[in-house]
């Protein structure tokens, strides 16, 4: 059995957890999410913590309880916790300002982009140079994030653009004459 399947979720206080047939719901203070249930997994509720038991030996249930366990920790942290993304901006007059759930980013382009933000995402600027995406869903969050640094991706002479605060650029050598 997956290693990661084996261990049970603990749910909190103040975190609702439906199973149905179907799907998996998760309620809590932070929003609702749900997720669709599998067949190659048998799923239990045990007064507070929720176990994956793959249904059959197959190397594909054995694989799935794991991935199911996962992404349902990630839905329980989320409707609790929330998640949140640092993104940085390096370049000479670049920033960005969110109103409300657009953000609005000035990257060296002759015109500013814009970027609305999906229902679920929050958007803060702290600083000019500073953007959080903050949500409930893992994956959302990621994928917003991921989104705006492809507005201006880092470049590997100088490092100027949009980057994720913990991300490291290898800056190149420039040509020798």
């Amino acid at each position: 059995m997956s290693r990661v399947g084996k261990m049970p979720v603990t749910v909190p206080q103040g975190v609702d957890v439906t199973i149905n047939a179907s799907h998996i719901s998760v309620k809590g203070t932070g929003g609702t999410l749900s997720i669709a249930a599998n067949a190659l997994v048998t799923v239990a509720n045990n007064a507070g913590s929720v176990s994956f038991i793959p249904a059959n030996d197959s190397r594909e249930a054995n694989a799935m309880s794991g991935t199911l366990r996962q992404l349902f920790n990630n839905m329980v942290i989320g409707v609790s916790k929330g998640f949140e993304k640092k993104l940085t901006l390096v370049g000479v007059g670049y920033k960005a300002q969110a109103s409300g759930a657009k953000l609005n980013l000035s990257v060296g382009f002759s015109h500013p982009v814009d970027k609305q933000m999906p229902a679920g995402i929050k958007v803060e600027t702290p600083a000019p140079t500073e953007i959080i995406i903050k949500g409930a869903d893992r994956q959302r969050v990621g994928q917003v994030a991921a989104e705006i640094r492809a507005i201006r991706p880092p470049e590997p002479y100088k490092g100027k653009g949009i980057r994720y605060s913990d991300e490291k650029i290898t800056i190149k050598e420039t040509k020798k004459k």
